[in-house]
């Protein structure tokens, strides 16, 4: 942008030159951060959310076989003991 006086216009550029800056440091300090957070996590054996939510869900999806297979187990049962007392 131009402006009719050179100050202004040279603090225009000062300032657009400092915002550029400002979003190098940002991204940098943003990088390091992550490669910060993932060295504790490897540290301290902690999983992500990805790999836990996946865990998550297997467990879950168990259960509800483990509860389906009981009531199939319980009903074999039920059967076995109803020809034993024959």
């Amino acid at each position: 942008m131009q402006l009719n006086n050179p100050l202004l216009d040279d603090l225009s550029k000062m300032a657009a030159g400092a915002a550029a800056s400002l979003m190098d440091v940002k991204r940098e300090v943003a990088a390091a951060v992550a490669a910060q957070a993932d060295k504790f996590l490897d540290k301290h054996n902690y999983v992500s959310k990805e790999a836990f939510e996946a865990v998550q869900a297997m467990a879950a999806k168990a259960r509800e076989e483990n509860e389906e297979l009981k009531k199939r187990v319980d009903a074999l049962e039920s059967r076995l003991q109803a020809l034993a007392s024959k």
